[in-house]
């Protein structure tokens, strides 16, 4: 194994990035590597297998981009009907989307052609898109395999795999479905493991499939990041939705997180009907819904995402202040994944866990197992001045909140589903589902630049407790579906305390 606790600077074209590769990154000011940048690269540049460990924001994206590129433009061959040359699997939908914009620009550079797959939107234009030959597929599992069984998909001529989150992976289940397409990619191929954590679950993937690979890690597993702060905030349960208004109404981005897909629809009701512009995102949401979900946060539009883990994975959006988890993780590598969307690429950010009474005991041993040490403060109310520390300058907040119309997936996925939705945690319910019914969502936000309200710094924000969520109006715009659908079992039923966020609809 191969670590970098200290490196020394370095250049991308002296790593042996080509030329015309390392001028893209240049002109977006991308000129050092990171250390997993200038760990792995030598090795994956050479043809190398390499299963790759690095913090989120550390950088894998580019990691595994370079050498894709690079390999597949030296190779000069022309792609297949139906059989591209190069496969990047991801968990989930934003992801992928992520990672195809930061590889559009590299490939136009080196004259290849990219395609997105996955599910929650019709099949018909990546068919299509198959059919007239295509380098380069980013994928989602479930929709990618649906594709492969209906012969629209061959993986004979793959170069070049690469498998981001790995871990992720495995944790959400999907391992059967990725040895089933990796099976499907030639033996000689190269293979590319890159995630946050790398432990006993992705080790069947790695003795199976790479060959002789090289291991690199950048950070050990629990290495704290140097600009990330992290506190905790013991609460009384009747005042977690106040001590959330005033944290998100406060200048910048926030990002809070709950366990469940109810939960993170309940809690941007509540957020917006106390007048903090808020979106949602959980795997219930259709494809468009998503999109104009993260459109309105990277906008600004909306100034807090409220997100379950699994939809929120890998999702980079710059200068996010704060991120809260309103309900702890159930064990610490979520926590490391949902605190990397703050302090990232160098930059500072808090992290901030609200814990109440029954929660004390899970909290701590949460800790220990992150390997972090956060400062823990008991607050009493809004008007407490930590809250000031963690998140100064004038609270706003605008009347109505956001209303945004998110349509919900069908609780069955898409007509003809192949894996009937199972895996929708990941990808929006409708990974295999055939045809994939178009939800036509209505698209555009109604809030009409809502009238801001100016507050001044020295007074709470008078948020209604935590029944709010349980009144008409809100941000959500589309159908009640009896609390999102199938969300998956409480926390409390996998041997956790009572923290689920169902308990921000009924408390």
């Amino acid at each position: 194994m191969s670590s970098a606790p200290t490196l020394a600077a370095a250049t991308f074209s002296g790593l042996g990035v080509p030329t015309h590769l390392a001028a893209v990154l240049s002109e977006r000011d991308i000129t050092t590597p990171t250390p997993i940048q200038q760990v792995t690269l030598p090795d994956s540049l050479a043809g190398r297998d390499v299963l790759g460990r690095g913090r989120t924001g550390s950088g894998k994206t580019y990691a595994f981009l370079l050498p894709l590129v690079a390999r597949l433009q030296a190779s000069r061959r022309t792609p297949r009907k139906g059989a591209p040359r190069a496969l990047v699997l991801a968990p989930t939908r934003e992801l992928v989307g992520q990672i195809e914009a930061a590889l559009k620009p590299l490939a136009d550079a080196a004259g290849l052609s990219t395609l997105v797959i996955y599910g929650g939107v019709g099949q018909g234009p990546q068919v299509r898109g198959l059919q007239r030959g295509v380098d380069i597929v980013l994928a989602c599992p479930g929709r990618l395999e649906d594709l492969m069984g209906q012969r629209h998909c061959s993986l004979g001529d793959i170069e070049v795999t690469v498998l981001d989150e790995a871990d992720h992976m495995a944790d959400l289940g999907f391992l059967p479905s990725v040895r089933r397409i990796l099976a499907a990619t030639p033996a000689d191929g190269q293979r590319l493991l890159f995630s946050a954590t790398l432990d006993a679950a992705i080790d069947t993937l790695v003795k199976r499939f790479l060959n002789n690979p090289v291991t690199h890690q950048a950070d050990s597993a629990q290495s704290p990041v140097t600009k990330m702060e992290h506190h905790v905030l013991h609460v009384d349960r009747a005042q977690r939705v106040p001590v959330l208004v005033d944290l998100a109404s406060a200048p910048g981005r926030t990002m809070v997180f709950t366990r469940t897909k109810r939960g993170a629809k309940v809690l941007a009701k509540q957020l917006n009907q106390s007048g903090v512009p808020a979106v949602e995102l959980h795997g219930n949401l259709s494809q468009g819904a998503r999109t104009r979900a993260m459109d309105a946060f990277h906008s600004g539009k909306a100034t807090t995402l409220v997100a379950t883990d699994i939809a929120a994975r890998g999702i980079h959006v710059d200068n996010v202040a704060l991120v809260v988890h309103a309900d702890p993780p159930a064990e610490h590598k979520a926590y490391l994944h949902r605190s990397g969307r703050t302090a990232r690429a160098g930059a500072a950010g808090k992290v901030i866990t609200l814990m109440t009474n029954d929660q004390v005991r899970d909290v701590r041993a949460l800790s220990r197992a992150a390997g972090i040490s956060p400062r823990t403060t008991v607050v009493d109310g809004v008007k407490h001045p930590m809250l000031r520390t963690l998140a100064p300058g004038d609270r706003t907040l605008v009347d109505g909140g956001l209303v945004l119309e998110l349509k919900e997936m069908p609780a069955y996925g898409g007509r003809g589903g192949r894996q009937g939705g199972g895996q929708g945690g990941g990808q929006g319910g409708g990974q295999g589902g055939g045809q994939g019914r178009r939800q036509g969502a209505p698209s555009g936000n109604r809030s009409g630049g809502p009238r801001r309200k100016p507050r001044g710094s020295g007074g709470g924000t008078g948020a209604p407790s935590a029944s709010s969520g349980s009144s008409k109006g809100g941000s959500n715009g589309g159908r009640r579906r009896g609390g999102g659908g199938r969300t998956g079992a409480p926390a409390a039923a996998r041997g956790g305390s009572s923290h689920s966020a169902a308990s921000f609809s009924s408390r």
